[in-house]
Order: C-alpha cells, then sequence, then structure tokens
C-alpha cells in the first residue's frame, strides 16, 4: 500500500511539472515551480536546478525551493568539478549516501550548515546535450530507489526541453525584432535622403547622433521620422 501511495504521488507531480512545462509561463516561475514539486514529492530538504552557462562552460545554480539565504547565495561550478560538475560531464545520475563523507563533494561546509546527507543528481539533456543538472537532498541518510532515480530522471528531461524551447523563442524573438528595426532605420533613411537630400552615410549617422543624444533606440528614432513623414503627407 505504501509502495502504491508513492508511486501515485510520483504521477500526480510529474502531471503538475508537465502542465507548467507545456504552458506559457516565463521560464524562471518553471524552474521555482520545478524545484518546489520535486521536494514535496521525493521528501528532500532541499531540490536545486543548476544551468550551464556556455559562455565560460560552468553550471551556475538557478533555482532551489530552499529559503536559506547561505543556500541561496550565487554560486558556480565548471563541468567536472564536484558532483554536479561530473554528473553534468558523464551525463550520468550519481547518488551519494553521505556527502559529509564523499570526496568529490564541494560543498561540505554548506552542507553541514545546512544539514544535508544524502544526495540524488540528474543531468538534464537535450538530445545528448547536457544543459543543466537536478539535484535532491535529504536531511538523513537514504538510499534512493529505482523509482525516485526514474522520477527525477523525468523531470529532468522535461525541465530541459521546456528551457530549450523557450530560449529558442526568445532567440526568435530577438532576431525578429532586429530585422523589424533594420527595416524602420531603412525606411527612415530614404526618407531623411528625400527630405534633407542626403546621402545613405549622412542619412545614417544622422539618426544615429539623435539616437545618442536623446538617449532613444535608433526604432524610435527612426518610427518617428517615418511617423513625421505620414503627418506631412496627410496635410
Amino acid at each position: 500500500m505504501e509502495e502504491i501511495e508513492t508511486i501515485e504521488r510520483h504521477i500526480e507531480a510529474l502531471t503538475r511539472i508537465s502542465k507548467a512545462i507545456t504552458s506559457d509561463r516565463y521560464i524562471e516561475d518553471i524552474l521555482r515551480l520545478v524545484v518546489t514539486v520535486t521536494a514535496e514529492t521525493m521528501h528532500s530538504k532541499i531540490c536545486s536546478l543548476w544551468l550551464l552557462d556556455e559562455n565560460d562552460n560552468a553550471l551556475k545554480l538557478r533555482a532551489t525551493q530552499s529559503m536559506s539565504e547561505d543556500y541561496l547565495k550565487e554560486r558556480s561550478l565548471k563541468i567536472g568539478e564536484g558532483i554536479v560538475g561530473q554528473v553534468a560531464l558523464t551525463r550520468e545520475p550519481r547518488s551519494v549516501l553521505n556527502v559529509l563523507e564523499e570526496a568529490d563533494y564541494k560543498e561540505k561546509e554548506l552542507a553541514g550548515k545546512e544539514g544535508l546527507i544524502s544526495m540524488l543528481s540528474v543531468p538534464m539533456l537535450v538530445k545528448d546535450r547536457v544543459i543543466g543538472v537536478i539535484n535532491c537532498y535529504t536531511s538523513h541518510p537514504h538510499e534512493f530507489t529505482e523509482t525516485e532515480k526514474n522520477v527525477l530522471i523525468t523531470v529532468a528531461s522535461g525541465a530541459a526541453v521546456a528551457i530549450e524551447n523557450t530560449e529558442l523563442m526568445v532567440k526568435t524573438r530577438v532576431i525578429q525584432e532586429e530585422l523589424e528595426t533594420r527595416k524602420l532605420v531603412e525606411r527612415a533613411k530614404e526618407v531623411l535622403m528625400r527630405r534633407r537630400n542626403m546621402n545613405v552615410a549622412e542619412a545614417y549617422r544622422w539618426i544615429q547622433k539623435h539616437s545618442m543624444d536623446s538617449r532613444k533606440s535608433m526604432r524610435e528614432i527612426s518610427e518617428a521620422i517615418l511617423l513625421s513623414e505620414e503627418f506631412f503627407k496627410a496635410l
């Protein structure tokens, strides 16, 4: 009966996380919900989610349900450094019965303060590419079961896909905005060339200078030029 209740609890947690992952929430909200629900279903004292920063090839703490000021401090680990870094490097889950006695564990002082003992660490993968790591800690010695490992692996996979999709959408939006800005600047340059008898370079410098002087973007300056052109046409 206890095992059935555990499985049902895990299924319910995965359902809640899946709904969040497929929703239109902001990524930070998704990450917070993932660690909160995972901590609840795994009976973890702390659940933490680390994401890979490709600029400096380091894993950085991005979400945790812990309210401890010490644990919430900004931290990073290089690929291969500590348990988290090794899980990212090998792309394989790893459990530790007692982090305070594990030579590879890098945050023993913090773990001692927080009362952390056992740990389960799982990589977040997208098409065999690691983008982060999820960790669950208990405050007592605990041998993680295969069911618990599979639950955390499923959570990690879903969260990884959500993060990847969100980043792609952001990049697409940025590219679209850049293209739209270029089109507006080009149209504004044409107006200046016609109305002020400027060449291409002079028109661009005019927009650039007014952008800097007014502390407004070149897009805003271009939009103002086009708006004024429409105004004069309407007279």
